[in-house]
This record gives C-alpha cells, structure tokens and sequence, in this order.
C-alpha cells in the first residue's frame, strides 16, 4: 500500500483525548431550536494524511447557516492553532451566543475556554462518546475529504494548505446546500433565512435512528 500510495480511511490518531484536571460543561444543545445566524457555533479537530505523516486541521462553523467561519492546519495537536482559529473567527465575524465543543484537552484548556468566557461566550460540551452531539462538524469533514482531500491526494502541508483555502471558498460561496433549500452558506448567514438546525431531544433513541434523521436536516447536497 505504501509503494501504491494508499492509505486506509479508518479513524486514525484520537483527536478528543481529554485531559483529567480541565473542566468540562454540560451539552446544551440537545432539542434547543437554531433559528439565526451567531447563535451556535462549534468546532472539532480531524487529521489528513499526506505522503509522509499526517496534519490536524480545526475548524469553526456557524450551526444555523453551516458557514465555516475559521479554520486553521497544524502538525502538533497543541492549543494553540485551536486558539487562533477561534480569536480570527471572532474578530471577523463577532461573537456567538453558544460555543459547543467535545471534551478535547485542546478545547477545554484555560486557552481556549477563557477566550470564550472573556467573550461572554456560553460554552457547551458534547456527552462522552457521543459524536452526533457535533453533528454538523462531522458532516463537513466526511464533505471535505470525500470532495477535496481523497481525490487530490495531498503530499505536503503547502499543497493542502492551498487546496483547502480554494475548497472552503467554494463550501462557503458556490456549493449548494440541500439543508439550505439549494442555496449557500454565505448567502444564509448574511440574509439570515433558509437555515436552522436542531438535535433531536431523544435520549432513548437507538444511536442509528438519530443518525438517521439528522442526516436528512443537515446533509449537504
């Protein structure tokens, strides 16, 4: 595989290993109704391999329009590419009223969440193993390496760093959403319809029916 080029598309290095002395929050968001723009944000790390080793990537969305607002590379799982991504989101786009996150130690360290707090930001936090808590981030991700990252195969962290700037363009200003009755994220975030989301309040619910139901809200065409 490795003479081929291939790499197997299994979850690989963990992302969200919590750090035992940070505070964690409770999860707000379950049945809570997303009607505007700047209500909830939230964000999430994944990893993209290249042809030697692998990078990190983070990235803020905007959960009522679906906008990517801020994201960022880095070749260390530290706090503070997390940081920066969130103070350029802020600083282009204000602050939101909910900021939710997973337990990550890189987003409950002091770094992180007193940006936050010194906002005025309420921080919320996914449940413990519970991924569908984030939804709409793990749906960007499996949308940028199935449209962006597989089919490119980058090599080096220059080439993906230029890949992904024209592809979250593209995201944000011409790909049509189904969510979003057809039309983009940016015209949704600026005209403030045509977007919303909402997690089911269903703790009950088999793991594979919510899935499924939120994947015919936030699926994106």
């Amino acid at each position: 595989m490795q003479k081929l080029g291939l790499a197997g598309m299994a979850p690989g290095p963990n992302t969200s290993k919590p750090h035992p002395q940070h505070k964690l929050y409770a999860y707000l968001l379950r049945g809570l109704d997303i009607i505007r723009p700047n209500q909830v944000w939230s964000t999430d790390i994944t990893y993209i391999r290249l042809l030697h080793g692998f990078v990190y990537l983070v990235a803020i969305i905007d959960w009522y329009s679906r906008k990517v607002l801020a994201w960022r590379l880095s070749n260390t799982m530290d706090a503070g590419f997390c940081v920066d991504c969130l103070e350029e989101a802020i600083m282009n786009f204000g602050v939101p009223e909910i900021f939710n996150t997973d337990q990550g130690s890189q987003f409950t360290s002091d770094s992180f969440t007193g940006v936050l707090i010194q906002n005025g930001i309420t921080i919320s936090m996914d449940g413990r193993g519970r991924a569908l808590d984030n939804i709409f981030v793990e749906r960007l991700w499996r949308t940028v390496k199935y449209e962006d990252v597989y089919l490119k195969g980058y090599e080096s962290m220059p080439d993906l760093l230029l890949g992904l700037t024209h592809y979250f363009l593209f995201y944000n200003e011409e790909r049509l959403h189904q969510a979003l009755c057809y039309t983009t994220p940016d015209v949704v975030y600026q005209t403030a319809t045509g977007g919303g989301a909402k997690i089911a309040d269903k703790f009950n619910e088999p793991a594979e029916t919510l899935a499924l139901e939120l994947s015919n809200v936030s699926e994106p065409l």
